[in-house]
């Protein structure tokens, strides 16, 4: 597992930062949406607690750097608009998972291309990873445009991998190469 120690990225618009307690209500705001789960792998969040008890979880990833959770935030307003996460840590061959989920408020703006490319380039340069992988639900056309964007690559396709809102999901897997990336 990578040493992960406490980091802030910025963009243009957005600050990228470790979650904190602080951040519960902001979180749950985001996972009660059911326009944000639809394409996640559980059903949208019904009680705070579930905020607390995942900010709980992603500060004991931290601790063991099992995983990184970085809330988005605009800069201007400092509101918490989704989370972008780098997980399923595989030191030895230098690659984990990525996930993210924003806000449908806003959603087609830009930021979670804007987020991901930050954090992406903070997977390669400061943690030195070689490749950085997704699965999408394939009906998630927009997650789909976000990562080919970025550069990542189409690789494999699992039918009926999730079970979501009671039916079965689909998974299209992509990866992203640090030669990619760099080219």
């Amino acid at each position: 597992m990578p040493d992960l120690t406490p980091a802030t990225l910025s963009t243009g618009r957005l600050l990228l930062r470790w979650m904190t307690e602080d951040d519960i209500a902001g979180h749950y705001a985001v996972f009660s949406d059911p326009v944000v789960t639809r394409y996640w792998s559980g059903e949208p969040w019904t009680d705070i607690e579930q905020a607390r008890q995942a900010i709980a979880a992603t500060m004991a990833a931290y601790a063991d750097g099992s995983g990184l959770r970085l809330a988005i935030v605009l800069r201007d307003s400092a509101e918490l608009i989704g989370n972008v996460t780098l997980h399923h840590f595989f030191e030895q061959n230098r690659r984990c998972e990525i996930g993210y989920a924003l806000a449908s408020k806003h959603s087609g703006q830009g930021h979670a291309t804007e987020a991901l490319r930050a954090v992406i380039q903070y997977g390669f340069d400061t943690l030195d990873l070689n490749r950085i992988e997704a699965d999408i639900d394939p009906r998630n056309a927009a997650s789909a445009r976000v990562l080919e964007k970025l550069g990542f690559r189409k690789e494999g396709y699992m039918p009926e991998r999730w079970i979501v809102s009671g039916e079965f999901a689909d998974t299209v897997n992509y990866g992203l190469l640090r030669r990619y990336w760099e080219a």
